[in-house]
């Protein structure tokens, strides 16, 4: 029997389109969030073609696109600003979809926020699960204000951080992959029509996208400073210093930015549940079973697919434990082979000048192999 009554555990990109996807499948869903408020917040964010199919199938897609800025290629700078190579990219998500879209964050959460309200998905804030009881037909849950629940399935999509994976007894825990990353954004200069990464500097790397008319998101590779500056108000002063040396675009961009803007600094860590991500009747997605480093944009992408896919299986003719086995023989080889080869990026961006390195291949390699369908 098909899942009916579906608890989905954490209110962002994959959690909304995994709500979306059930309720548009005929499923009672009811979303916890553990913020007391849910909207739109955050920098920028890159939406690779597969990205934009999910956003399609749940509807969402004409409205994202309608503020973001879509582009086929890429560009690769000198650190001073000098062109090094114009890349296209494969159309991950068919040939009727832009290759890329570069959007604010909040605009697409605003969009998916608004759809899943609209398609009477009980949203509730402030609360997420106490516990819970595994049963052959059912999952008891306790929530962290005293209520309760029973539910068919119940999906974890907390992030990379999640408490749902511990709690159902899952031991991965994400680990640092040696490098830091700053993000601010900031207006867009006339000239910019794409993305662009600048090479050869002080830090592993620089880079911008545009993401709306007027703004873009720019953001820079480094190590892992101090633990005391990770957070979204990093000293503006620290960016520039640590940026300096990177010219062109990148130098003006970072240079124009107001003394108050938000500069969010983190640790880039990683995290692959190397295994079946589910326990019984319950199951973790998105960055909460699998988070990449950026170095090919395909995090959003990879969380997205989970959502639609898991939404498609689940609500389908075969038995639960049938439908998760299925969504894991489809999804676990396909996030492996980006989290092995997103790795494998950082890994040459940290010890440059490894033999052999040859970081355009795997790009290109992977995103070619993505243009199957998930």
């Amino acid at each position: 029997m098909p899942v009916h009554k579906v608890l989905v555990v954490g209110g962002g990109i994959t959690g909304s389109v995994l709500s979306l996807a059930l309720a548009q499948r005929g499923a009672e869903v009811d979303l916890v969030e553990i913020s007391p408020q849910w909207f739109g917040v955050g920098h920028g964010i890159t939406l690779q073609g597969n990205a934009l199919k999910a956003l399609r199938s749940v509807g969402v897609l004409d409205r994202v696109l309608h503020r973001a800025v879509p582009f086929d290629h890429m560009r690769l700078r000198h650190a001073d600003g000098g062109l090094i190579t114009d890349l296209p990219t494969p159309r991950t998500g068919g040939a009727d979809l832009p290759a890329t879209a570069g959007a604010l964050r909040s605009d697409l959460q605003d969009a998916l926020c608004d759809a899943v309200h609209a398609h009477g998905v009980r949203v509730r804030l402030g609360l997420t699960v106490a516990g819970l009881d595994q049963w052959p037909g059912h999952v008891d849950v306790t929530f962290t204000d005293g209520t309760s629940g029973r539910y068919d399935l119940v999906a974890g999509a907390d992030g990379i951080n999640s408490a749902m994976r511990e709690l159902i007894g899952i031991t991965a825990r994400p680990s640092p992959v040696g490098m830091s990353i700053f993000r601010v954004v900031g207006e867009r200069p006339a000239e910019m029509d794409c993305a662009e990464v600048y090479y050869g500097g002080p830090r592993y790397k620089a880079g911008y996208s545009p993401i709306s008319a007027d703004r873009c998101y720019a953001y820079l590779l480094d190590e892992n400073l101090d633990t005391s500056l990770i957070g979204p108000r990093a000293p503006l002063e620290l960016l520039r210093e640590r940026g300096a040396g990177y010219r062109g675009s990148w130098g003006k961009i970072i240079a124009s930015l107001p003394e108050d803007t938000a500069v969010d600094h983190r640790w880039i860590e990683t995290v692959l549940i190397d295994g079946p991500w589910h326990r019984g009747r319950t199951v973790v997605v998105g960055d909460a079973a699998h988070a990449c480093p950026p170095l090919i944009a395909q995090g959003a992408a990879m969380c997205l697919e989970d959502a639609v896919l898991l939404a498609e299986l689940a609500t389908g003719s075969d038995p639960l434990e049938r439908a998760l086995e299925h969504f894991m023989s489809r999804r676990l080889p396909r996030v492996r082979m980006v989290l092995r080869n997103s790795l494998q990026l950082a890994e040459w961006e940290i010890h440059p000048g490894t033999p052999g390195a040859d970081p355009a291949r795997i790009m290109s390699e992977t995103l070619q192999s993505l243009t199957a369908a998930a």
